[in-house]
């Protein structure tokens, strides 16, 4: 990877104005329309909550191939476009098809079950509720208010997307939709390809027919490889060393929208690295509800101490870290929603224009065993474990800094690893087969 483009890419600051602490509130700027791509999944979901507790109209995209999906619907796959994202370590979104009878008399596609906001009398509310994913059924529960639109459709549906915004005044996109398990994306390269880069490439080319150039990326701290250093800041090399197809997607991305910044000043884009979202919103009516045996840490932890799995697997116990375990960067995920906030409300400065990079995280390592202990005292229950080979391409240690967001956004993880337990353990017992 050429040296020059690699810093260029993770600095990201292109013609963009000099950074500040965040002055203009949601409040001064007023309620906006925010696309949400993946809003069905894991962080997708708690950031629409924060979205909407915020006032903002809320519309989500999502064809629910890491989201429970409506209970009334079945899909039809007319595509192989999948969708998510986050390293090994997170989130949700889009995939496999979107070709749906509309089940609404809202419904404005022929390939696309539609819920929008409208008539709440009687039956037709019922109706709207019943198209909504569970998880969005239960973000209006949790803030009392109603999603704008929702659209069980694929990014790969350009027709779609082109009718969704031409029917919304969107005025910025937040882009979760990804498939995101490393592991699998080894295995099946193309599908990732497929979907994560095209998917990407034909929400930005709708974005620009219609005008919309705000958008805030949900990337990976998967995009800095193994680390060359640590606390990992934005400067640090990127494209260098990823050791996996998920983790290229995610950065060939990145470059395509750092890309686009520099050729046309009318677009701002923020782009977020993720390290890894824990936790669940405090109410435990949503959190990560992973569709088949979990990639990650915490949702594993919390499956074995429900008594779906029989034990966590530790992939290591030789590493040079203080009990042997790989340390990872845990962040709670309603601080990872509120860091989505503050973007948009960044992006939508007058005076911001051009691509900029932000690591969201604690800057706090936390070991295997340590996760294990925390989560034992946060849930009354032992956490039996066995300790395995390491798996290749993983790193000892992976710690972000964060300063850059608290400087330029204003934005600060406060929750503790023990508040991430509790509400983890919080929403798992109380719906131990999640979703379902």
């Amino acid at each position: 990877m050429n040296k020059a483009i690699s810093s260029r890419l993770s600095t990201c600051y292109l013609n963009s104005s000099s950074p500040s602490l965040v002055s203009h509130s949601l409040a001064r700027m007023g309620p906006r329309t925010v696309l949400v791509t993946g809003g069905a999944g894991y962080v997708g979901s708690h950031t629409v909550v924060e979205l909407l507790e915020a006032g903002h109209r809320v519309v989500v995209v999502d064809n629910c191939c890491n989201a429970t999906p409506p209970p009334t619907t079945t899909t039809t796959t007319t595509d192989s476009h999948k969708g998510d994202d986050k390293d090994s370590y997170t989130d949700d979104k889009d995939k496999n098809g979107s070709s749906l009878t509309p089940t609404t008399a809202t419904a404005n596609h022929n390939n696309a079950t539609t819920t929008e906001e409208g008539d709440k009398d009687g039956n037709k509310e019922d109706e709207r509720r019943s198209a909504l994913p569970l998880a969005l059924q239960r973000v209006e529960n949790i803030t009392g208010k109603t999603l704008t639109a929702f659209y069980l459709v694929s990014l790969n549906d350009v027709d779609a997307l082109t009718k969704i915004f031409a029917k919304h005044k969107i005025e910025a996109v937040i882009h979760f939709a990804a498939l995101k398990a490393v592991g699998e994306s080894v295995t099946i390269p193309l599908e990732y390809y497929a979907n994560n880069v095209s998917g990407t490439l034909t929400l930005l080319q709708v974005m620009r027919s219609a005008g919309v150039k705000r958008l805030v990326y949900s990337s990976s701290a998967t995009v800095y490889g193994v680390p060359q250093y640590l606390p990992t800041d934005e400067n640090h090399p990127t494209g260098q060393g990823i050791t996996n197809p998920y983790g290229r997607t995610k950065y060939f991305c990145e470059q395509v929208m750092m890309d686009l910044a520099a050729s046309d000043q009318d677009w701002g884009v923020l782009l977020l690295r993720y390290f890894n979202p824990v936790g669940a919103h405090a109410s435990g009516l949503i959190g990560e509800d992973p569709r088949d045996i979990p990639n990650n840490l915490m949702p594993y932890i919390a499956q074995v101490a429900v008594g779906r799995l029989k034990a966590l697997q530790v992939f290591g116990q030789d590493y040079d870290t203080p009990d042997g375990t790989g340390v990872r960067d845990y962040v709670h995920v309603v601080d990872l929603a509120t860091g989505h906030v503050a973007a948009l409300e960044h992006v939508w400065r007058p005076d911001f224009n051009g691509c900029e990079s932000y690591n969201l995280g604690r800057g706090e390592g936390v070991s295997v065993l340590e996760m294990v202990n925390a989560f034992s005292r946060a849930s009354g229950r032992a956490i039996p474990y066995v300790v395995k080979e390491r798996r290749a391409g993983d790193v000892a240690k992976m710690v972000a800094s964060c300063t850059r967001a608290q400087t330029h956004l204003g934005w600060k993880a406060t929750r503790t690893l023990e508040q991430m337990c509790e509400d983890t353990w919080r929403w798992q017992s109380q719906n131990p087969r999640g979703y379902v």
